[in-house]
């Protein structure tokens, strides 16, 4: 009872107990906020997309549930408090070789197509992460054409 309480006055000052297992510098929270934003982009926020998330966080990190819900958590958190992509570029440019950031805009382009198409806000928001994360647009077109297929086909 008392921890509740002291949890919930907490987080209305604005403090809060650091529940996360991810730090901020973290690149696996860097990529789920960026797929979190994917998700949230054209302010339809729907269940496939969120399943295909946790599905994605759990798969391609190597996560249990708990932890997929817990690094989705922090990735929501993480994002509403950004002000621009570069926050979690950065982070993915100094942990990852190019084949592992070519991985994060192919999980953006699944999470995207998830609800059945890609909105022009997706679309977008994939290309700037893209060339934030030195991703060649010709790459970043073949990611998506063969994202679209596997999705279409």
């Amino acid at each position: 009872m008392l921890r509740s309480l002291t949890d919930f006055i907490a987080e209305i000052a604005g403090g809060g107990r650091e529940t996360s297992a991810f730090a901020e510098n973290d690149y696996r929270l860097a990529a789920a906020a960026l797929l979190v934003h994917v998700v949230t982009i054209d302010g339809v926020i729907g269940a496939d997309e969120m399943d295909k998330l946790r599905r994605l966080l759990a798969a391609r990190f190597t996560l249990s549930e708990d932890d997929a819900e817990k690094l989705l958590e922090a990735a929501i958190a993480r994002d509403a408090e950004a002000v621009d992509l570069y926050a979690f570029t950065s982070v993915l440019n100094r942990a990852m070789d190019e084949e592992g950031r070519r991985r994060v805009v192919e999980m953006m382009f699944e999470v995207a197509y998830a609800d059945g198409g890609l909105t022009e806000f997706e679309d977008n928001l994939v290309w700037r992460a893209a060339e934030l994360l030195n991703i060649t647009s010709r790459d970043r077109v073949d990611i998506r054409k063969r994202v679209r297929d596997a999705f279409e086909g």
